[in-house]
């Protein structure tokens, strides 16, 4: 079977401060035509900072979309053209007033691949010094201290609901059982 989709043509239906929606009409695998609306994002990062007690940092905030408030890895979204690497420093440093050393790259994650072209890119790292926390004036929330093996728990007992979150925590125990963190 032949996986591909054709875009025969790509109208913008919005363009806003963060995404973009188009409708695109496309011609299917097996010929047949059919529409996709699809929410353009920059992207984003997010970090697991273990500080040197083996805890990890979590912001707790509200997030309108879900009207509740989240437990989540510091994170942020990727102006147009930034380094992911530079702004996922950046966040840690606004969002936990903490600077990272020995960063490992553990991957992309798809947040909603059925509409949603963002991509999360994620990194672990272990918190190397403290400075002044930077948050923008629109941003208010708690910084957490949790040990790795209690999130991991929090995880599997969907205590922590956010996907990036999950996925981060996840491969962080799995990488530190395997030595490798």
């Amino acid at each position: 079977m032949e996986l591909w989709e054709k875009t025969l043509h790509s109208e913008v239906k919005f363009e806003g401060r963060i995404i973009r929606v188009r409708h695109d009409d496309v011609e299917l695998a097996n010929g047949e035509h059919t529409k996709r609306e699809v929410v353009e994002h920059n992207g984003g990062v997010c970090v697991a900072a273990c500080t040197e007690n083996g805890e990890l940092l979590f912001v707790r905030q509200f997030r309108y979309p879900y009207r509740e408030v989240l437990l989540e890895l510091p994170a942020g979204k990727l102006e147009k053209g930034e380094d992911p690497f530079e702004a996922v420093k950046r966040e840690q440093a606004e969002e936990t007033g903490t600077v990272g050393e020995d960063y490992v790259f553990l991957g992309n994650f798809y947040p909603s691949p059925g509409y949603c072209g963002e991509i999360i890119r994620i990194w672990a790292c272990h918190v190397a010094g403290y400075t002044a926390q930077h948050l923008d004036e629109d941003e208010f929330l708690e910084v957490e201290r949790i040990p790795l093996a209690e999130a991991e728990r929090m995880v599997l007992e969907n205590e922590i609901t956010d996907g990036k979150t999950q996925t981060a925590i996840l491969k962080l125990a799995a990488l530190k059982r395997a030595g490798k963190f």
